[in-house]
């Protein structure tokens, strides 16, 4: 299967073993895109990377600039204003929203529906025009700079938001309706690629694959970062309401809870932007110049994660005293963690059909695996 097939999620190329309808053996073969990211940040710029972190996961690039800057800053020494961690926060948020949307979208064309792709994807659309209102891109921002970020909101853009989110609701409990709440989507979903929690966790899973599986880990709560320990919100987590705990279905209305928990975290990011932040509050672009200069005052090797909507998004950073380019940029991507899985999960076998929408459940971004 693949590695050009529209059920193979990306460049990906799937051996797989049958009997009749029935996949009794599976082998990921990666490397199809051949995108060489850690090599080639080795003779780039701590800030000149960041254009290049957006096109790993592209799909929701936010979260991982937000890594990147995070273990850059911690490595500088760089602290930064607290209405910018509330700007990223925001940012990150509504990227989270878009990018779930799109998952649930694909996942319903997985599964041989469209209308729900085409609501999605409506929907989704509105979000991107906000991102690219902010940051003058519509997928791939380089919004977020090493001690600061690039652009402070545009004019009526809080005002424009609040209006957008009542609407957002409404759509996404259609959605709901449409989709999860839907027989033949349960039938397709419920009890199927059930993934059991001492596998997720033998394979290094995170994000919504391991908490459709019952384990409320997540970072923003359990390894708090940013202003996340500020701002209110739930872990959603699958239960096997429908058919199998970690099945498919938990998957999908975990992704759809987390939609309704961020709409929630960004109405409070609002909240706190115009209340304790009127008029543009400390907002200052010569911040990122400070953030362009610095040097690491000694040899520095750590690691900083967020929770990206795909999972636990990482980057393993090494650089030298006075040196601004790191010696060594390792990411850890969630999606390679969940592609590895894939061969534990078929050897009891699996239909043909039952496979794709297992797989459509991992919501896999081929960009961060093939890094």
């Amino acid at each position: 299967m693949g590695p050009q097939h529209p059920s193979t999620h990306g460049v990906l190329h799937l051996l797989l073993q049958l009997e009749g309808e029935w996949v009794t053996q599976v082998e990921v073969e990666i490397g199809y895109m051949h995108r060489c990211f850690e090599k080639h940040a080795e003779y780039l710029s701590f800030p000149q990377i960041i254009p290049y972190v957006d096109r790993l996961d592209y799909v929701a690039p936010l979260a991982g600039e937000h890594a990147f800057v995070l273990a850059v800053e911690r490595a500088l020494g760089l602290s930064v204003p607290p209405r910018t961690e509330y700007l990223r926060v925001l940012a990150v948020e509504l990227n989270r929203i878009a990018s779930h949307l799109l998952a649930l979208g694909t996942y319903a064309i997985d599964l041989g529906a469209t209308t729900g792709f085409l609501w999605a994807f409506r929907d989704r659309e509105f979000i991107l025009e906000f991102l690219e209102a902010w940051s003058g891109a519509r997928m791939l921002y380089n919004l977020f700079w090493v001690g600061g970020i690039a652009f402070d909101l545009p004019l009526h853009f809080t005002d424009r938001l609040r209006e957008f989110i009542p609407y957002l609701r409404k759509n996404m409990e259609e959605l709901k309706r449409l989709l999860l709440d839907n027989r033949i989507f349960r039938d397709r979903t419920a009890g199927v690629g059930v993934i059991p929690l001492e596998v997720a966790l033998q394979y290094g899973a995170s994000g919504p694959v391991l908490r459709g599986s019952g384990l409320a880990w997540d970072l923003r709560r359990t390894h708090p970062y940013s202003v996340y320990p500020e701002l209110e919100f739930e872990v959603p987590v699958g239960t096997g309401a429908m058919g199998t705990l970690g099945d498919c279905w938990d998957r999908s209305w975990v992704r759809y809870r987390e939609m309704e928990e961020s709409l929630r975290i960004v109405e409070a990011c609002l909240e706190r932007l115009e209340k304790d932040y009127p008029g543009g509050g400390d907002f200052d672009p010569r911040q990122n110049e400070v953030g362009r200069k610095a040097r690491p005052r000694q040899d520095v090797a750590l690691y900083a994660a967020v929770e990206g909507p795909r999972g636990e998004l990482g980057f393993f950073l090494e650089a030298a005293k006075n040196s601004d380019k790191p010696r060594r940029l390792k990411v850890r991507s969630p999606s390679f963690a969940h592609l590895s899985m894939l061969p534990a999960l078929v050897q009891e076998g699996l239909w043909l059909a039952d496979w794709v929408a297992l797989l459509g459940s991992l919501d896999v971004v081929m960009c961060e695996v093939d890094r």
